[in-house]
């Protein structure tokens, strides 16, 4: 990292808000697909991981005193970027609470 500068939280650009509308749109167009939509949250995830282990670790403070400042605004801006998998129990429980309506028609 070049200078404490870099540490002051960045305001969404123009760039980022464009990103995040294209996957909202994209979400949208999948809507109902759940195959689809699985498919974008791993892509999301491994986007993700490899931000994370690329340029992010690239960019991390090389004295304490940057670092310090690093994770005073991780936890000031809302802690460490996490993305969450759904549980199998939850998953389970949305099954299991659907009607069974496919099943009727084949008795």
């Amino acid at each position: 990292m070049s200078n404490d500068a870099e540490l002051l939280p960045l305001e969404p650009s123009p760039e980022l808000e464009a990103l995040v509308q294209a996957v909202r749109q994209l979400a949208r167009k999948y809507q109902g697909n759940s195959s689809a939509l699985l498919s974008l949250l791993r892509m999301l995830e491994a986007l993700h991981r490899e931000i994370r282990e690329g340029e992010f670790q690239e960019s991390l403070p090389t004295n304490r005193q940057a670092l310090h400042s690093l994770l005073r605004d991780i936890e000031a801006n809302g802690g460490w970027p996490y993305i969450s998998r759904m549980r199998l129990q939850d998953l389970m429980f949305n099954l299991l609470s659907e009607p069974q309506e496919q099943d009727d028609g084949l008795e």
